[in-house]
């Protein structure tokens, strides 16, 4: 890290240069880039000024170590402090080598391949020239309408704290400053985004305090104390006021409480936007209520340029306020080693071998295997056979689009497809291939070459799903089944009387009502990246054994939404011994529970889980109490299983979860083997936040679960004393 004054640096700064610091730009407006600033458009129309552009403190979506180091040395030639620009772009589950997107690699639920996966973001990114990430998204989410799903890890918030503890790890390391392969990583988004009313994207999101702090925060809280450098604002409401405008949310529970000292930045256009919120009357008072409420960095809109300079010379506002903010710009790009070497690890020639290389795609093909998630085995029709033919059918046959939203810079082409991936594993002869429709429309005649593809197979895999644009950011749905076209290949190769694989590609969980019964298995790759098809290939063909379990409920019908494994008990409980036949919390028409729970995912093998033992019956505040299990692998081949571990507080001051994942360990079994596995339960971990926001355990009565998932699962009791 150089050493610069740069409180002496600020104070050289005029007023005019200090805002424009807080202000971020799309790469176009850049002399250097692809564009040469030469815009056009919408971004024309936003009337930056060149003295804007020649002090703006960071860049948007610029990569490529020629064209970021371009933009950098014309921008030093133009500052007249010569204040080197950050470079911010979406590096949410790989740069080039896309890795599977977060839901998926949640269902992993491997931490080490998931810091190892950012690592490898962060490297190709850094030799690209990229300095910060707006990674990892750690929203909760319940509502798979929702399509922003695909880029949290689940519905729980203990996993998703570990996960993005793991992430912020990878991208960041251990020595920001001299591991020029790493980035900053900047959390987001603050706060609750993941709870949209209806599951609409940037629509109102409506909670109590309590449940915000129980179930939103802690994947924040963990973030930030695994060291994230930024953290950023979320489009959607906060207790009534736009999480951009909102002081309280960002002074007090942000900055005061979590302690952040690093730079807060709005999503895209975010600060104008508390215009049609109704939060601020213009652009003037949008820009005051945002940096009242500690917003350092707005994002592609000028209410701060356009009005704070103003604002503070009329008296309106603190110059402190600007300042306070434009100090962490120039701290985060000091810890970056900006100012002493202002192009970081961007190497051309460093990229070339770097991006894209074998042991990258190497790991892409490990997390993908590791990511999937068998939902449906009837029969023991997987793994299949060598001998058996094989009619691979479907709009995701051959399809490179497996990636997912926010593969920025993947290539469709350079994925590995399902067919691709099968050919590599078996003689050409025994399959046949037909796409049967595409994503949302049929033809008679695909239909027809797909019936006829299967007249002389034993056994037919459908590879459906959703189109990359169907989920991801502004992706809301509100029927979350397959498209029509594609139920209706399917209800026509049904007819055909073979044995129906169904491979899932698809950003959410979905409603599988109209196929679940009718398919003899079930395989959810997710969107599973760059080497997806060659993962899935070998775990159909069971030179991998799935050891996938779902972060995130499969509803039983999209009328059940939301539904989740640690909600809370009703008065009238469905299961009572006592409940009434009709007068019970209850659908007429529906289960409660979803079609798959948190934690389900089968294997090619069996696990038995038996001999649940505890340390003591009852334990005090000081003391550790061990829980075990005997897990035994009752199948004929080897294979991994997530054994989890759950508690339920009994009493509270306040309603508490049936269930709430506490702890996991993935084990790996030959056949026959049995592990013991245990689990430490502490006073700390039994806390939860009461009415009043204080955070403690109460005395009594708890259950402890360890199963497969959270539906399968011995207990045992204890107290708190």
């Amino acid at each position: 890290m150089k050493d610069i004054d740069l409180t002496q640096l600020l104070n050289k700064m005029t007023l005019e240069e200090k805002v424009a610091q807080l202000t971020q730009l799309a790469t176009p407006f850049f002399k250097g880039s692809n564009d040469n600033g030469e815009i056009t458009g919408p971004m024309k129309e936003m009337g930056i000024s060149q003295s804007t552009i020649e002090n703006t403190g960071s860049v948007l979506g610029a990569s490529g170590a020629l064209q970021t180091k371009a933009i950098q040395e014309q921008h030093l030639k133009d500052n007249r402090l010569g204040i080197p620009l950050l470079f911010m772009s979406d590096i949410v589950h790989g740069y080039e080598t896309i890795f599977p997107i977060p839901l998926a690699m949640g269902c992993s639920w491997d931490l080490p391949l998931a810091e190892k996966s950012a690592e490898i973001a962060a490297k190709e990114a850094a030799v690209s020239g990229i300095h910060v990430t707006f990674a990892p998204m750690v929203d909760l989410v319940r509502d798979p309408r929702w399509g922003r799903v695909l880029e949290t890890t689940g519905e729980d918030p203990y996993l998703n704290s570990e996960f993005s503890k793991a992430q912020i790890r990878g991208f960041q390391g251990s020595d920001l400053t001299n591991d020029l392969s790493r980035v900053a990583a900047c959390v987001k988004h603050f706060a609750a985004y993941g709870a949209p009313e209806g599951g609409r994207d940037y629509n109102t999101v409506n909670m109590s305090e309590r449940e915000m702090y129980e179930q939103y925060l802690p994947s924040y809280r963990s973030a930030l104390e695994a060291g994230a450098e930024m953290v950023m604002s979320a489009f959607n409401t906060v207790d009534g006021i736009p999480a951009t405008g909102n002081k309280h949310l960002m002074r007090n529970i942000l900055r005061k409480e979590m302690g952040f000292e690093g730079v807060l930045i709005s999503d895209w256009g975010a600060v104008k936007e508390l215009i049609p919120h109704g939060v601020a009357e213009d652009e003037a008072e949008a820009a005051f209520k945002a940096l009242q409420a500690g917003i350092d960095i707005e994002m592609m809109t000028t209410c701060y340029v356009d009005h704070v300079k103003d604002q503070i010379e009329k008296g309106m506002l603190e110059e402190s306020l600007v300042d306070e903010a434009v100090f962490r710009i120039l701290q985060l790009k000091n810890k970056l080693g900006l100012f002493e070497n202002p192009y970081r690890g961007a190497d051309e020639q460093l990229e070339k071998e770097t991006v894209m290389s074998d042991a990258h795609r190497n790991v892409s093909y490990e997390l993908a295997t590791k990511s999937v998630v068998l939902l449906k085995n009837q029969h023991h029709v997987l793994p299949l056979k060598q001998n058996q033919k094989i009619a691979l059918i479907g709009p995701f046959a051959d399809s490179g689009d497996i990636l997912g939203a926010w593969s920025w810079k993947g290539s469709k082409a350079d994925a590995v497809t399902l067919k691709n991936g099968m050919l590599q594993r078996i003689d050409h002869s025994s399959l046949t291939v037909a796409k049967g429709s595409q994503v949302e429309a049929s033809s008679i005649d695909d239909i027809a070459e797909a019936v006829e593809a299967c007249k002389d197979a034993d056994i037919v895999i459908l590879a459906l799903g959703e189109d990359s644009e169907m989920s991801g950011e502004a992706g809301s749905r509100t029927n979350i089944k397959l498209p029509e076209a594609q139920l209706n290949l399917f209800s026509h190769i049904k007819k055909t009387g073979k044995p129906i694989i169904t491979v899932l590609f698809n950003g959410r969980p979905l409603d599988l009502t109209d196929i679940h019964d009718q398919s003899d298995a079930i395989l959810e790759a997710w969107y599973p990246g760059t080497e997806g098809g060659a993962a899935i290939a070998d775990v159909l063909f069971g030179n991998i054994n799935p050891s996938g379990k779902l972060t995130m409920s499969f509803p039983y019908s999209s009328g059940q939404i939301p539904v989740y494994y640690n909600h809370f008990n009703t008065g009238r409980p469905k299961d009572a011994p006592d409940a009434q036949e009709r007068y019970a919390s209850q659908y007429l028409d529906s289960p409660n529970k979803p079609l798959y729970p948190f934690g389900y995912g089968l294997s090619y093998t069996t696990f038995s889980y038996e001999n649940m033992k505890q340390s003591s019956e009852a334990m005090g505040a000081e003391d550790t109490l061990t829980f075990s299990i005997e897990v035994t692998n009752t199948g004929e081949l080897v294979g991994d299983e997530v054994v989890q571990f759950y508690i339920q507080d009994v009493t509270g001051e306040v309603v508490r979860p049936l269930k709430e994942l506490k702890d996991f360990k993935k084990i790996s079994l030959n056949p026959g083997e049995t592990k013991e596995v245990q689990f430490n339960v502490r006073e700390e971990q039994l806390r939860y936040y009461h009415s009043d926001l204080r955070y403690m355990s109460d005395k009594g009565k708890f259950n402890a679960f360890i199963g497969s998932s959270s539906e399968e699962v011995l207990s045992l009791s204890f107290q708190l004393l």
